[in-house]
């Protein structure tokens, strides 16, 4: 199915862009590429780098119940600003905005490395989190603008190695930082890795942006922090500092609500709108983005508790622990550097729904642990979860930027990793209030840290989120019927000049 071109009254064009044509006058694709997978591998890796060491951190810093926010606040910060950095690339090209958000992560790990209690490193955690937001769409919507969708079947096998080396370097360091070293190690070993990715960026990437006055919708991007914030509020202390039912517990959910309703009107009378409205009038879109959403709330919900489970359940450490978790971020890689062979092959429904039941096979195998199972069946099936992560995650991605044209591209990168980074965010907060609950009635409502916790109350709490994580994967399958078979990228898309030379032929 060949998704049409939106009408302009729909998809209003934006006012200043950065062709295709004027990136790569004096830039290469190759030195292009290694520096988006330098950029993303700054948030890979810290993807990863601080699950293995919530013990460390909690027994340190204290505040078990409010460690779900280290993770629910940067994809918070993440999610929201990721419209905001797309309509400042438009207005000042994604160079400038990359280095912002590489600026703004390795600021924000600085910070996170000399944090003096839970509550500092959540607000410093805040600061890595905005400039998240700008890394990964930046880099992918670069990648979309110089390569064709044929040619980006082969780049997302470059992309997924930057993946599968953190998976294993994240893990791994934040396990031999927290049994040898110190846990604030994770974050300053950020700072290198930053300013490589910043230095290649300058030194590189060269654009030409046309300059035109500019209109950014800051109330829309207002209403939108504030009532995603309310809602992984209630989501994250239901159950545990209120009722769910209580009058408080009852309001937050009813101010979210109303916030992101007004944010809905403001949206669709805004000029040039945060997240505009037309987005959800395409099936191709919507489909994307509820892939991407579930893929979100499956993977960081159990980024935050599978290596907890290893730990506090299974008796291992800390390095052994990340090696459960590597299993999950290994099989992605894996996936989405074959995925480009299969989606222009058997088409993007196939490879969708293929991943869809590989990730339900794998959350099936994982409901079966328990706590006398030995690492690998616990790693096993996040290993096999991770392999359909990355058939839907991946095609997803494709599916949205080759739906458009170059003038909406940033646009639809940014909602697709807008919606899997929500669904990040609320699979956190969702999971945590799942723990948090079955753990605050085992204790009776006092104090929480791992050491005061009654024997057999952490493993119960886990094993429900892995149940949930089951029912859950099963919603995967309705969005692979939703992909269409085929896509082509709309007519008239120049390729990039690129060393000089215009055409596909050029760089890596």
């Amino acid at each position: 199915m060949t998704a049409p071109e939106p009408t302009a009254t729909a998809e209003p064009t934006p006012p200043a862009r950065v062709t295709r044509a004027s990136v790569g006058l004096r830039s290469e694709r190759g030195p292009i590429l290694l520096a988006v997978m330098l950029s993303i591998g700054l948030v890979a890796i810290d993807a990863t780098i601080l699950a293995t060491a919530v013990p460390a951190v909690v027994d340190d810093l204290g505040g078990f119940t409010s460690f779900p926010w280290l993770f629910s606040i940067y994809l918070l910060a993440q999610a929201v600003s990721v419209p905001i950095y797309g309509k400042l690339a438009d207005l000042f090209g994604r160079k400038p905005v990359m280095l912002l958000g590489i600026g703004l992560f390795v600021l924000g790990s600085l910070l996170c490395g000399i944090a003096w209690s839970m509550p500092a490193l959540i607000v410093f955690r805040l600061v890595q989190g905005l400039g998240a937001g700008a890394v990964q769409p930046m880099g992918m919507t670069i990648v979309g603008d110089i390569y064709s969708l044929a040619e980006r079947a082969k780049v997302q096998g470059y992309i997924a190695s930057v993946w599968a080396t953190a998976s294993i370097i994240g893990p791994t360091l934040g396990g031999v930082f927290s049994d040898y070293l110190s846990w604030r190690w994770i974050f300053f070993v950020n700072l290198p890795l930053g300013a490589a990715a910043a230095w290649v960026l300058w030194r590189r990437f060269d654009e030409s942006v046309e300059r035109r006055r500019h209109r950014i919708d800051y109330l829309g991007a207002g209403l939108l922090a504030a009532g995603g914030t309310l809602l992984l509020l209630g989501l994250l202390e239901g159950g545990v500092r209120w009722d769910w039912d209580s009058p408080l517990g009852v309001g937050i959910f009813g101010a979210a609500a109303a916030l992101l309703a007004l944010f809905v009107v403001v949206e669709s009378r805004a000029v040039e709108p945060v997240l505009p409205l037309w987005i959800f009038q395409r099936r191709v879109l919507n489909a994307a983005a509820s892939g991407s959403f579930i893929v979100g709330v499956l993977m960081l919900g159990l980024t935050s508790y599978v290596p907890l489970y290893a730990q506090s359940v299974l008796g291992h450490g800390a390095l052994v622990a990340g090696l459960a978790l590597a299993s999950m971020t290994i099989g992605w890689p894996i996936a989405a550097a074959t995925g480009g062979r299969f989606y222009l092959t058997i088409g993007f429904r196939a490879t969708v729904s293929m991943g869809a039941a590989i990730t339900v096979v794998g959350a099936g195998l994982l409901t079966l642990v328990d706590a006398d199972s030995g690492l690998w069946q616990l790693a096993l099936p996040c290993f096999v979860m991770g392999i359909g992560f990355g058939y839907v995650a991946s095609p997803a991605v494709i599916v949205a930027q080759s739906s458009v044209g170059w003038q909406h591209r940033g646009v639809a990168t940014g909602a697709n990793m807008f919606a899997r980074s929500m669904g990040s965010a609320v699979g956190v907060a969702a999971f945590g209030a799942i723990v948090n609950s079955r753990v605050a009635g085992a204790a009776g409502g006092g104090a929480l840290d791992l050491e005061s916790l009654p024997a057999g109350t952490i493993a119960p709490a886990i094993q429900a989120v892995f149940l949930c994580s089951a029912v859950i994967a099963l919603a995967l399958l309705a969005t692979g019927l939703l992909m269409p078979t085929r896509i082509e990228e709309p007519a008239g898309e120049a390729q990039a000049v690129v060393g000089g030379t215009a055409g596909p032929s050029g760089g890596a």
